[in-house]
């Protein structure tokens, strides 16, 4: 697992850094491969932005999110990517289920 972290905008902080890590590095758990994630956290006025571009093998997923808490801002992002993330998974299964389905069992029943 690897989270880059970009500070745009805005000092860094070692709190963002710890919540980011911890949110983000949940959506392992759901995935097969190893993830690389690329997290950028800006702030422009009183909008906290937060933008996650997540790798796992040869799955991209990508969520955007946009706020007045930074915290918040995060918390959505990381739910819009839990939800790709078991959207593709059903979509898979149900693929392979269906791929199953085709299959003839035995040449001598048909």
């Amino acid at each position: 697992m690897n989270i880059a972290i970009t500070f745009r905008q805005m000092d860094a902080s070692d709190a963002v850094k710890s919540y980011v890590t911890e949110k983000v590095g949940k959506a392992q758990r759901m995935l097969r491969d190893p993830m690389q994630a690329q997290v950028t956290v800006s702030s422009q006025g009183r909008v906290r932005a937060v933008e996650v571009e997540l790798h796992s093998g040869s799955q991209r997923f990508h969520a955007h999110e946009e706020s007045e808490d930074m915290y918040a801002s995060i918390d959505k992002a990381v739910d819009k990517l839990e939800r790709q993330i078991r959207s593709e998974k059903t979509t898979l299964k149900g693929a392979e289920r269906a791929s199953q389905r085709m299959l003839p069992t035995d040449p001598d029943e048909s």
